[in-house]
């Protein structure tokens, strides 16, 4: 069956709505999954949970979005259609996100490709002969589209869908810092801060509560915490440098983007237009759908999610292009 385009509920129709809706009321089972810890270059790690299959079978890589997991509503989600069609699941945690804190002063960010790249290379050591692909939401969108951007046609994935994108991290920093989309900064932050304190408490930040505390949006966080810890400058050095929007026409594997105009977490101004993106990408613009939203359905109050649809429908006709 062809996914029709997305269509809002008419229940559900508002971006905040669109974008509440899943996070709030959806249920969905918790996978059975089997974690992996890879050790990384620099002493520090990062987990994997998989859902396995045969040994053959391709396998997609899950990027989260920022704070969140395997035990994200839309990862759990679509790690049960993806093993419906054959495929095994690898959800990589990025640092510090799978309920541990990591070894090291540092974590994750939205630019930090090379804990993929390494988590790639290992899985080509793993199972040679397996097709590889990705999906990324929101933060790890950003991130594999920027590691596609960056490697190029020697990019070793065979496709590539990512929801939600930041692709313009200032313009989304000054879209989360407006408006309502300040609910959802103020969450996002305080879980930052939380992270942060903690680490604090193990002796592994050499901050005071006095520097953290006070720090209430995404640009103060960033300045005062990502930035230095990451090499930049500070914030704005990050999101210039971290921003996937100026690697999308160097992306030569094929690509879905899934974005919705009236994403809370992005302005229209921020999402790229036609002519920067290279031939292999597709970017798929709707005019609602919030953020990793995308809830449809007829029925008052029963979402019908579309975006595990369409992403299950993109990922089958790639997967059988290598199918004799």
């Amino acid at each position: 069956m062809t996914t029709t385009p997305f269509k809002p509920a008419w229940w559900c129709r508002s971006a905040h709505l669109q974008t509440l809706w899943p996070y709030l009321f959806r249920t969905v089972p918790v996978p059975v999954y089997r974690r992996e810890r890879l050790e990384l270059p620099d002493g520090d790690f990062i987990d994997v949970d998989w859902i396995d299959g045969c040994d053959d079978a391709p396998i997609v890589i899950l990027l989260h979005g920022l704070e969140g997991g395997s035990d994200s509503h839309y990862v759990r989600a679509i790690c049960g259609r993806l093993g419906a069609i054959g495929a095994r699941c690898a959800v990589m945690h990025f640092r510090g996100c799978s309920g541990e804190p990591n070894r090291l002063a540092r974590g994750y960010h939205s630019g930090d490709t090379a804990d993929l790249a390494c988590f790639v290379e290992y899985l080509k050591r793993l199972s040679p002969s397996s097709i590889l692909g990705a999906i990324g939401y929101s933060l790890g969108g950003n991130v594999l589209l920027k590691w596609c951007g960056e490697t190029g046609k020697d990019c070793p994935l065979s496709f590539a869908v990512t929801v939600s994108v930041p692709f313009d991290l200032m313009v989304a920093a000054d879209t989360l810092d407006a408006g309502l989309s300040r609910i959802y900064q103020w969450w996002l932050v305080r879980s930052l801060k939380r992270t942060a304190r903690h680490k604090m408490e193990l002796g592994l930040l050499d901050y005071r509560e006095a520097e953290i505390g006070p720090l209430k949006t995404f640009t103060e966080f960033d300045d005062k915490v990502t930035a230095p810890l990451h090499g930049f400058a500070n914030a704005e050095d990050y999101y210039r440098r971290s921003s996937s929007r100026p690697w999308l026409g160097k992306i030569r594997i094929p690509a879905l983007l899934l974005q919705a105009a009236d994403d809370p977490f992005m302005k229209p101004a921020g999402i790229p237009e036609q002519k920067e993106l290279s031939d292999s990408v597709r970017l798929e613009l709707y005019q609602h759908g919030g953020h990793v939203g995308f809830v449809s359905g007829g029925r008052p109050f029963i979402g019908r999610y579309w975006l595990d649809e369409r992403i299950t429908e993109y990922i089958r006709s790639r997967l059988s292009l290598y199918r004799p």
